[in-house]
């Protein structure tokens, strides 16, 4: 099929033509008549296979059959999620608009926004815009929906990720009930799909590739290296191969900063594109990049949606991405509109399981390459591949108890019904012998003992049973008492009773209240313990 029989007209067909494209893509094939026949659309393909002219080439065809827009009115809103992807949207609205009498811009933070409120007020036929600054000028009246006909969301699942969905429903809050929608992403999640349930009424459903795959005009393998040595082994690459548009991602700012100041140093020209820079900054990166003025363009996933550089050669993978589908997106830049294209992924061994997450994402063992110079001390272990992750052991359950409570005594066992209290007859084992043994030694003997000081005294109280008392009298008489009823020593001998000496300068039977030594029977009078008598060795207190 060619783009002549989707319905376009002459003026878009030249564009198109202009551009030297001569048939469209799948995603382009089956959304292009959809949305000219006026029906909601919810569309999933991987990307560079032609999103953004799958939606741009038949909103031009509708707007340019309908009114100007007004002052400060917009006839077709595009909501995507960061600045660089809206600015591409808007260009490619221009290339394929050039033909047509209509108006478009870009709004999107990171710039002042007076100029931006002044463009609107002739109003514009197609606005892109970043839902950040879109509020912004709404709340300043900049801008109006009432005259809003097609509402489109670009990559919406990289917007609820970057967590727009609180502006982005105060935005359809304020939009007309009656309006085509159109929604975009890289994949059908089901926040995506919630989205959708309240967004889209009847919509046509489109999905020409499985989710999360790969274009199969990229090569993809990994060079196995420490972590140490990736800077370096990196400008090797450049040079080596003579790569003249490279673009390297990486994990962080600070590391993208970190890459293009060494490759700098090593004569390659480099520009960082990340959160940190300005708008200004990006868009001059970005732009010497496409002119080839920079040979390697540095960047954070910010980058990762929606650039489209025309036959881009090589994407390196300087930090494996902490989220798997980002890989997805990142080596999407290469191998677009049917080009050939090459990834490549500098892996060290505390990413392994970063890898394994990957390829298993995307169902493909990745090819190992060893680059001469830069073997790793620390080897990347062999991922899963395609295999489900692991899963951890559960722990066992405990063995259920047939009867009687457990007993975990290497002597022996307790049965539910015998067990209750007593031990079973088979469970002496050793450690019932060591029992006896020790039960043995403490048995005390009832041979007469003799005192330290040799004389010979009582033996001293015999158990009999395990119930049994100490036996404290012998026919009536205690063993450590005499008839006068004085404690005796273990010889037989009284035990003389200690002596208690009277406070200095106290008076015999004086010093206290109620008379008397406190120790001895003085009884205490008056004060915080008076309130009644207690015993203390024969007195009161």
């Amino acid at each position: 099929m060619s783009f002549d029989a989707l319905g376009l007209s002459a003026p878009i067909l030249k564009a198109i033509s202009d551009k030297g494209y001569t048939k469209p893509s799948p995603i382009q094939e089956k959304a292009i008549p959809a949305i000219l026949n006026g029906q909601d659309v919810m569309a999933a393909a991987q990307t560079g296979t032609g999103k953004t002219a799958g939606f741009t080439l038949p909103i031009l065809e509708r707007l340019s059959q309908g009114e100007k827009a007004k002052s400060n009115h917009i006839r077709a809103l595009v909501l995507t999620p960061t600045r660089e992807l809206a600015a591409q949207v808007a260009e490619s609205v221009d290339t394929y608009g050039k033909q047509l009498p209509l108006s478009s811009m870009a709004v999107f933070g990171g710039v002042k926004i007076n100029p931006q409120m002044m463009k609107l007020r002739k109003g514009s036929d197609i606005l892109v815009a970043t839902p950040g600054r879109l509020m912004d000028l709404f709340q300043q009246n900049a801008v109006k929906f009432s005259q809003v006909e097609i509402l489109v969301l670009d990559e919406a699942d990289r917007m609820l990720d970057m967590g727009f969905i609180h502006d982005i429903r105060k935005i359809l809050a304020e939009l007309p009930k009656q309006r085509q929608n159109l929604l975009f992403s890289a994949t059908f999640s089901k926040d995506i799909r919630q989205l959708a349930r309240g967004l889209l009424q009847d919509p046509v459903e489109i999905a020409v590739s499985p989710e999360n795959t790969t274009a199969q005009t990229v090569t993809q393998w990994i060079a196995p290296v420490d972590k140490s040595k990736k800077s370096a082994l990196l400008a090797e690459l450049i040079s080596e191969n003579n790569w003249e548009q490279v673009l390297v991602f990486s994990r962080t700012k600070h590391g993208a900063n970190k890459i293009t100041k060494y490759l700098d140093g090593r004569g390659i020209t480099a520009a960082a594109i990340h959160g940190n820079k300005s708008q200004g900054a990006r868009t001059r990166a970005l732009a010497d990049f496409k002119s080839r003025k920079v040979r390697c363009l540095v960047a954070t996933d910010i980058a990762a949606r929606g650039l489209d550089i025309d036959q881009l050669p090589q994407v390196v993978n300087f930090d494996l991405p902490n989220v798997p589908e980002d890989y997805v997106h990142r080596i999407g830049r290469t191998g677009r509109a049917g080009a050939d294209g090459q990834a490549v992924s500098l892996v060290s061994a505390d990413e392994a399981p970063l890898l394994a997450d990957i390829e298993y994402l995307i169902k493909k063992t990745l090819e190992r390459k060893l680059i001469d110079g830069f073997e790793p001390v620390h080897d990347v272990p062999e991922s899963r591949g395609v295999h489900a992750p692991s899963k951890p052991k559960r722990p066992k359950k405990p063995k259920a108890n047939t009867g009687g409570r457990p007993n975990n005594r290497a002597g022996g066992s307790r049965s539910g019904e015998a067990g209750r209290g007593r031990r079973s007859e088979a469970g002496a084992g050793r450690n019932g012998e060591k029992r006896g043994r020790n039960a043995a030694a403490k048995k005390p003997s009832s041979a007469p003992q003799t005192s330290p000081w040799g004389s010979t005294v009582s033996p001293r109280p015999v158990f009999e049973g395990d119930n049994a008392k100490p036996k404290r009298e012998v026919n009536g008489n205690r063993l450590d008492m005499d008839s006068a009823g004085n404690r005796l020593n273990p010889d037989g001998t009284p035990i003389k009773p200690k002596t208690t000496h009277a406070r200095r300068g106290a008076k015999p039977g004086g010093g206290r209240p109620g008379g008397g030594a406190r120790k001895h029977g003085g009884a205490r009078s008056g004060g915080r313990n008076s309130g009644g008598p207690s015993s203390y060795r024969g007195g009161s207190r």
